[in-house]
């Protein structure tokens, strides 16, 4: 089996250059050696960054009631409802939601259908191991496409930390020129190093910029487009008929992208809780990521036919919850070892700084 970097190589030799889109792609994503294929442990204290899930099992119980209620709202349907969820890892999040339904709402759980959504082979093995337990309740698909022929009647259809995953472009803008360029990657000898490209037709929100803004940007200035995440957002738009389509993930509504803070975008590599932004090494070795825009999120659910429902921080989100929960003795008063999760849930200095939550409905 080649090595992401290996695979690389031989392809920007053969074609030149490559985006740098192809570039996450290949490092995170490459069969059977990718980052996210073969490293099992990269989320956590012993692996590379820290996640919602990772701090313990109160965030997916809050996810579980809040879930649980609104399916409670929907028109009956056909079919059983269901929870759909994308970006499962090895599926901590899915056993911690189907543990508190199980216990706290016994007749919605037997009644429902849990969908994991996974491509690899490899993670789906984590999340059956770690689903044993569940086994006639979970069910695998390896693309949205296959929900379409048996869309979801009735559900929620939610991701938590996957969209800022998907491979982006990076964009940077030359003063000189006034024209945007894209980075794409190329070698300098057996070194993967940063080459500009033509740049292709631009999105949206980059490409409608006012002439003002414009005139101040520095030279070299970045942004990233996230075009995947925004197909996955209308896709799962697309076989909801009744319910909500969630994300958890950090980022900006479109008019905080362009920042003067940010002149070199919002990519990040993470390895061994260290930030990094030499992107381009330890290929397979470390974590790639990108704030997600959700104002084009919100756009293209809108143009699936998706209402607006919420959009705010991951505080604002959970602490609705767990008071909404409490005041209906669904939860009792939390234990220390709770109280410490929310507090690194919704901190500022913790989980709570970047992190938000876009709801969408139909």
């Amino acid at each position: 089996m080649k090595m992401p970097a290996a695979v690389i190589r031989e392809e920007i030799s053969k074609s030149g250059a490559i985006s740098f889109a192809r570039f996450m792609e290949l490092a995170l994503y490459c069969p059977e050696t990718g980052y996210y294929e073969r490293k099992k442990d990269n989320v956590g204290r012993r692996g590379d960054f820290i996640t919602s899930v990772s701090v313990g099992s109160l965030f997916g119980e809050l996810l579980a009631f809040q879930f649980a209620e609104w399916l409670a709202e929907l028109p009956a349907a056909e079919g059983r409802p269901a929870m759909v969820e994308a970006g499962a890892h090895d599926a901590r999040l899915a056993r911690d939601i189907l543990t508190w339904l199980g216990t706290h709402r016994a007749e919605l759980f037997d009644g429902m259908e849990y969908v994991i959504v996974e491509p690899s082979p490899n993670r789906r093995r984590w999340q059956e191991e770690t689903l044993a337990g569940f086994s006639s309740k979970v069910r695998w698909v390896a693309q949205l496409a296959e929900l379409k022929p048996r869309p979801v009647a009735a559900g929620v259809i939610f991701s938590n930390e996957l969209l800022d995953a998907f491979p982006v472009h990076r964009f940077g803008w030359s003063a000189a020129k006034r024209a945007w360029f894209e980075w794409g990657v190329a070698l300098s000898g057996d070194e993967f190093c940063w080459s500009q490209m033509p740049a292709p037709a631009l999105p949206a929100f980059i490409a409608e910029l006012p002439a003002p803004l414009l005139d101040v940007l520095p030279d070299n200035y970045v942004v990233e487009s996230n075009p995947a995440a925004e197909q996955w957002w209308r896709d799962a738009a697309e076989i909801l008929v009744h319910g909500k389509l969630v994300t958890v993930d950090y980022g900006y509504a479109g008019d905080e992208i362009i920042s003067p803070a940010r002149h070199q975008g919002t990519l990040r590599a993470y390895h061994q809780h260290q930030v990094s932004d030499d992107l381009l090494a330890n290929v397979g070795e470390q974590d790639l990521t990108a704030h997600v825009n959700f104002s084009a999120l919100q756009k293209a659910g809108e143009a699936a036919g998706l209402r607006a429902s919420q959009f705010c921080t991951q505080p604002q989100f959970l602490t609705r919850i767990l008071q909404k929960s409490m005041s209906e003795n669904s939860f009792a008063a939390l234990d220390m070892k709770q109280v410490r999760q929310f507090q690194t849930l919704t901190h500022p200095d913790h989980l709570g700084h970047a992190f938000r939550v876009l709801v969408q409905e139909r």
